[in-house]
């Protein structure tokens, strides 16, 4: 049986807990020089280096960052021992940790994480954002449980994830008060010549937008692009241009920012995924986000 040293292993934890090996060895009363020959021992008996020493900043190779989740879980769970035995109470929350591609709208994502927070078992949330290939790419390393994103796996990825659809809704159009007065009346036509605030190309909303533009024949004026739906929001707020966001948020988009209604359309449809490595899923937590999606954020 291959075994593992767990003193090293636990150096190397705290080498990342604490951001360094210099804060690590003041906690471990260590010498620096000590501490770093007990993590390179670490690294030859797993024969791939944790570290990427080319770096000015501590960064972790991919392998240290499945070592840290791995760590952290064991010596959480070792202090947990601890507290039982000490007769402590213990409520160590479930660990769900969400990849968010980029270009999903912010307030989507809250409303579907939401049913994963109110499970009768604590749940502790890790949120990561990023481009659709950097989320999947850490969830075939099992470093996330479950991504959230706007469009399905490509039919050629080589990773093997599944593609749940979660639901469907059209979008709506809004604007500051002064620019949805001026541009309202007579919609979509009235899109016409608009200031328009969209995502940036290749994304599923723009290709569908600009599909949808073309068979209404109206030519809005692109003045801002956006990776982030949230960025294009506030630029929105202050009155740069008309912006659109799923229908199903259409209540909070106009609470939080003070937007108005300009107008609606099903032809332009937002489609939204949770990809998994799971084809039958069994977290509870992420079965809680799809559950909760298809029953009552969108049902039908």
């Amino acid at each position: 049986m291959d075994w593992l040293n767990y003193h090293h292993f636990l150096y190397f934890w705290l080498v990342v807990r604490e951001g360094g090996l210099v804060p690590a060895s003041k906690a471990l009363r260590l010498a620096h020089p000590t501490l770093s020959r007990q993590i390179r021992q670490l690294e030859e008996r797993l024969g791939e280096p944790l570290f990427d020493r080319s770096r000015r900043r501590l960064e972790l190779t991919e392998l240290g960052k499945v070592a840290y989740r791995y760590a952290d879980e064991i010596f959480n769970l070792g202090q947990e021992f601890l507290d039982v035995v000490a007769g402590r109470p213990v409520g160590r929350p479930v660990q769900l940790v969400v990849g968010v591609t980029d270009v999903m709208p912010k307030l989507v994502v809250r409303r579907l994480i939401a049913p994963a927070l109110q499970l009768p078992e604590p749940i502790r949330l890790v949120c990561h954002e990023d481009r659709h290939d950097r989320v999947v790419a850490e969830l075939a390393l099992h470093n996330l449980d479950v991504v959230l994103a706007d469009a399905p796996l490509p039919p050629a990825s080589n990773i093997r994830a599944y593609s749940h659809l979660l639901g469907e809704c059209g979008v709506t159009f809004f604007g500051t008060p002064a620019l949805a007065k001026r541009h309202g009346a007579g919609f979509p036509a009235s899109l016409d010549g608009a200031p328009l605030l969209v995502p940036t190309q290749g994304s599923a909303l723009r290709r569908s937008l600009e599909q949808w533009l073309d068979a209404q024949n109206v030519r809005p004026d692109f003045v801002a692009e956006f990776d982030d739906s949230a960025l294009m929001k506030v630029f929105g707020d202050e009155g740069l241009g008309l912006f659109c966001a799923p229908t199903v948020i259409e209540r909070a988009v106009t609470k939080q920012h003070g937007a108005r209604v300009v107008g609606r359309t099903d032809q332009v449809v937002e489609r939204f995924y949770a990809i998994s490595v799971e084809r039958r899923i069994k977290n509870p937590a992420v079965a809680a986000i799809c559950d909760s999606a298809r029953d009552e954020l969108f049902p039908g």
